[in-house]
This record gives C-alpha cells, structure tokens and sequence, in this order.
C-alpha cells in the first residue's frame, strides 16, 4: 500500500509554524533500494508495523544499476567455500574490516542468494539449470592461493535491476506502507539519563504537497545509500547525496572510515558511466597508449582481476607517466573485441549498449574508452552486524549501541568491507545485513505495543532547517557551491594523495562550506521545489565530503583505497583502527571535524575459522 492516509494532524512544535502530518509505526526505513526494502519485507514479515519512506520510486533506487553480480560461495562454476570468501574479503579489506561481521556475511550469503532465487530473481543459468557465476577481482581460491574463483552469480549485466524488482514485490507482498518520494529531513533523537541519544523517529517532507510529516517509531532504519555526489564524476546517480549520513551527524552521532572511497576502474571516459567488473571477468583486458597489458606489471598473478584500488592505481599510474590513451593521455583502453559477439550479448548486453550511447563504440571491434571513476563509499554509519547503530559512549565503550537507530546497506559502515570493498560484496552486503536487521528487530520490538510521547521540539531542528534554506537568499546558487564542493573533492581526495594536497583541500572544503551561510534558493513554495531539495542535499553532501578529507587528511598511511604517497606503507602498529568522525560545521561554521576511533574486531563470530592474520597484501 502506497502513500496512506495518517492518523491525526497536529502540531506541538516550538519552531516554525508548518502544519505536521503525525504517523506512528513500529519500524520506520528510509529508503528503498536493496537494502532498505530487505529490511522493510524482513520487519513487516515479522508482524511489525512497518513504513518505507523513499524520495524516489522504489525500483528507481540505485541498486538497479549494479550490473555484475552477487558474491556468494554456491561453488557451481568452480570449487569454493565460505572461508575462501571470508580470506578474500579481509585480504581486500587490508585488514580494516571486522572479522566477526565479514564471518557473518560470507556464511550467510549462500542462503540469502538462494531467497532472492525462489524471491523470482531471474540468474542467468549454467546448462544444468544452476546459477551462473562469473570471476571477480580479488576473489580467488584456497585462501587466497588461486586460481581465480567464479563465485559472482550474475543475471546478464543487469543483476542490481533484477534483485531490486524482485525485492519491491515481496514487499508489497507483506503489508508495509510505501511513502513514496516524501523526502527525509531529520531524525527525531532524545538523549536518556546516561548521556546516550536515542532515536524514537524521523521527519519528512512529501515532495508533491510540502506537507510535513512525524513518524513516530521503535526504530529508524536508515538505508539512505552512498555520498558519491560529493565527487565531481562519479558512477552514482544524482540521488546518491548520502542523507542518511547528513541526519546522523546533525543527531551528534560519529560517521566511520569516511577516508575510504572506492573508484570504479572503469567509468566511461567523459561519461562516469559505469562499465562492470563481469566485463574483466569475462575475459575484457585494459591497455595504454602503446597496446601494452599493463596489469600483468602490478599484479603479475590476479593481472585484470586484481582487486579495484590497486587497479585504479595502476591506470592512474600509467596516465601519469605519460602511457594514457587520447590527447590529454587521461584515459585507458578496456578491450572486449576478441570476446564471441554471442558472449557480449548473452553476458553483457547493457555494457554493450552503454558503449554505444555513452562513447559511440561498437565493443565487438573498437576498445572502449575508461577512466578510474568515484564509484562506492567505504565508509559511513558504524553499526554492528545486527544492524545497530554504534558509538563512543560516554563512559568511551566504543560498541555503545543508540537505542532505536539501524543502519544498512552503502549507508551503513559494518564493517565488512574495511579499506577497499571487493567487486560483488556489495550487493550480498545489502540483502545479508537487510535480512540480519529484520530478524533482529524481530526480537526487540513486540508488535503493537504502546509508544511514549515524543518530546515538545521533536519537529523543531528538521522545520527551522528546512524554513532557513526555503527562505536563503545570499549571493550563492545551490549549484555553483556543490560544483565548488565536487571539483575540490575530485583535485584533493582523489586517486593519490599526499600531505600538500590533503591539507590544502581541508582548509578549501572549509572555504566552500562557509558559503553555505550566502546560499541562494529562488524557488519558495512547498511544492515539487526541486531547488529547496537540491539544498538539502547540499548540506548532507558538504558535512560528509568535509568529514571525508579531515579524515583522509589524519590518516598517515596508505591502506586499501586510500593511497597516500608521502606515507607509502601500511602501517599496522599505528593505524589498524576504524576512524570516527563527527561534523560541527553547520550553517556554514566552518568545518570543524573531531575525530577518534574504535578498534577493528580481531576475532571471528565462530570457532570454525582462526582470526586471519595481516600480511603484505599483494594480487
């Protein structure tokens, strides 16, 4: 059921005077990609009273652009096992993700790939009717040793669209309210007597009337995705302005491992396009200006399928060195021409057609032009792997849980995927810990129970934001700020990194978030105001991006996707430990960042596998 009626209309508020829509569930999700509806059908299957609040329609979430596949040892294309997956996610991690959680999610992701195939999933098929999987970077066999595995179950190159389908029915299929594109403004917290804030709701605001809306609820969900927006090119969609991670630093709680973003070997040059990993993993190879297999350099024995930072260092290097393809010599070749037509086709028929639209090539004859590309965000809202949000307590427990807060999918920092995220762990991340919070807000929340009353001023910092950006009216556009924003990120924290860069982008960042105070929105109504939106998302992206290049700027080491040239090293003796960040720029105060940190879980979920020890981690 979509958009329902509410239940009273009221408005206590202390702040500005907007009428408030009130409404009151057992579990509130925001969002609706993977994740979000995974976590709606698992709290409506458990008899919850479930919304899912999402500001674009469910199946235009940015899971339906993920094309390669799902990771999951099934072992059907070739030999496999939990604990090799395990091996390869923490080797791609540099050590930086939680083994309890990584456990969880490699034993738990055969079961949950097989849900989604009985959930109307369309795999593509081996001959004997079983899901096909292809090889992905990283992935390999015998803990690590090799060969390359193929554990990647894939539906062509279309695999994020097919699973998001697929998941939007079963959840209609179970009686959870869709509040479709209503726009999710603040979280409703209250501190208890111990110092720590809990979350008891969210406003929002719906896009096509401006009514504002409470939910009261036992638990917020937040499923909000990614930040990639906050980069100048990048493979997310516009949507991706991360605002869950804008609503959890506004609440005063820490973001984690921000340092850590993910580019995409291969983004369409010019484009941002993505083009996936299953086009290597089907046989594509990458080549510079003079035709070289430059891969089988830097990774003599994983070659094209070494894991995506080391290969988007390694195109970054051959551009640098003056090996890039073009005039400018700023993009590379991804070769596909000596794969059978046919294979394109049945494999890879929506990369085929990107090429077409996005760079004019035909990839059955001419290579495809490819640049390292922003692609996925490491970090984000720190939570254990039952969901819950966690913190630094007051008393400096650094597993505090915040009461009535979860957080899933690209939003959520697990952290499973640590310092680099292995191409295909995405879309299992998704559904394994979508699937983990429903059983666990199973066992706290009894349905139907009675709700406190929500404090006096639950509506006031969510209405005195949106009434102070509705009525800006400085000197600075929306756009010219966020494109100030998005081309510092893109110079500052990019690639490669050193201490002369990062320090200059800080005190830049900082510069573009004063003028935040000088921002201009032309459009005053409350309807459809696709400007006042856009500022919104603004102020999300610009606290995150500020949080990103504070951290990266504090971390003196390379790990994983964060390549710092003036410390080349991973230093595990000083820096094997999760950043976390809290944000006090608001309003243009700057952009003050504090940071601490919370250590890295060294110890599995179960005695069937030893903690894997850290070791030069080399493809």
């Amino acid at each position: 059921m979509s958009n329902p009626a509410p239940e009273t209309a009221s408005n206590a508020s202390t702040g500005p005077a907007y009428a408030i829509v009130d409404h009151t569930y057992d579990v509130v999700v925001v969002g609706a990609g993977g994740s979000g509806l995974r976590a709606t059908m698992g709290a409506a299957e458990a008899g919850l009273k479930t919304a899912c609040i999402t500001k674009v329609f469910p199946t235009r979430s940015h899971t339906v652009a993920a094309q390669g596949g799902i990771a999951a040892s099934l072992g059907n294309n070739t030999p496999d096992h939990w604990s090799w997956h395990m091996y390869d996610t923490v080797k791609g991690s540099d050590w930086l993700g939680d083994q309890d959680a990584i456990e969880y999610m490699v034993r738990e992701a055969p079961q949950a790939v097989y849900e989604l195939e009985h959930a109307g999933v369309p795999f593509s098929r081996n001959d004997n009717g079983t899901i096909y999987q292809r090889p992905f970077g990283g992935h390999m066999q015998n803990m690590g040793e090799g060969p390359p595995v193929q554990r990647t179950c894939a539906a062509a190159d279309r695999t994020g669209h097919a699973m998001l389908h697929a998941l939007y029915q079963q959840s209609l299929k179970y009686d959870a309210d869709f509040f479709i594109e209503y726009f999710a403004l603040d979280l409703i917290m209250e501190s208890d007597s111990s110092g720590v804030p809990q979350c008891r709701g969210v406003i929002a605001m719906c896009l096509d009337d401006g009514t504002i809306h409470r939910f009261r609820a036992k638990a917020v969900v937040l499923a909000t995705g990614g930040y990639g927006r906050c980069y100048y090119t990048a493979t997310s969609a516009h949507t991706c302005t991360g605002d869950g991670g804008g609503m959890v630093l506004r609440a005063g709680l820490p973001l984690q491992d921000m340092e850590f973003v993910q580019f995409h070997p291969t983004g369409i040059y010019g484009a941002g396009v993505l083009i996936t990993e299953g086009a290597r993993g089907e046989g594509g190879y990458l080549t510079n200006s003079e035709g070289e297999r430059f891969m089988e350099r830097y990774a003599p024995s994983a070659k094209d399928l070494a894991s995506r930072d080391v290969v988007s260092r390694s195109m970054a290097l051959e551009m640098r060195e003056g090996r890039g393809v073009g005039p400018e010599k700023d993009h590379i070749f991804l070769h596909l021409d000596h794969i059978d037509p046919k294979v394109l086709a049945e494999r890879l028929p929506g990369i085929t057609e990107s090429g077409k639209i996005f760079a004019g090539v035909d990839l059955t004859r001419q290579p495809l032009p490819v640049t390292p590309t922003v692609h996925y965000n490491m970090g984000g809202i720190p939570c254990n792997y039952h969901g819950e949000v966690v913190t630094i307590g007051p008393d400096g427990d650094p597993e505090t849980v915040v009461p009535g807060l979860f957080a899933v999918g690209e939003a959520a920092c697990v952290s499973v995927h640590g310092a680099n995220r292995l191409g295909s762990n995405s879309l299992i991340d998704l559904v394994v810990f979508g699937r983990a919070t429903g059983h666990r807000l199973k066992e706290l929340i009894e349905p139907g129970t009675s709700h406190d009353e929500l404090p006096k001023d639950s509506a006031d910092l969510a209405l005195t934001r949106l009434d102070h950006f509705r009525h800006a009216s400085g000197g600075s556009p929306t756009a010219q700020i966020r494109a100030e924003m998005q081309k510092t990120m893109q110079k500052h924290a990019a690639v490669f990194r050193d201490s002369k860069l990062l320090s200059e982008g800080v005190e830049l960042l900082k510069q573009v978030n004063k003028r935040m105070e000088d921002i201009h929105v032309s459009d005053r109504s409350l309807i459809w105001n696709s400007d006042l939106v856009e500022t919104l998302e603004l102020d999300n992206l610009m606290a995150q991006a500020n949080v990103t290049i504070a951290s990266a700027e504090n971390r003196k080491e390379s790990r994983g996707a964060h390549a710092h040239e003036d410390y080349p090293d991973r230093d595990d003796a000083n820096w094997m430990k999760h950043t976390v960040a809290w944000f006090d720029g608001w309003g243009g105060n700057g952009g003050a960042v504090k940071i601490d940190y919370r250590p890295v879980h060294e110890y599995t979920l179960t005695d069937d596998i030893a903690y894997i020890e850290p070791k030069k981690r080399v493809y």
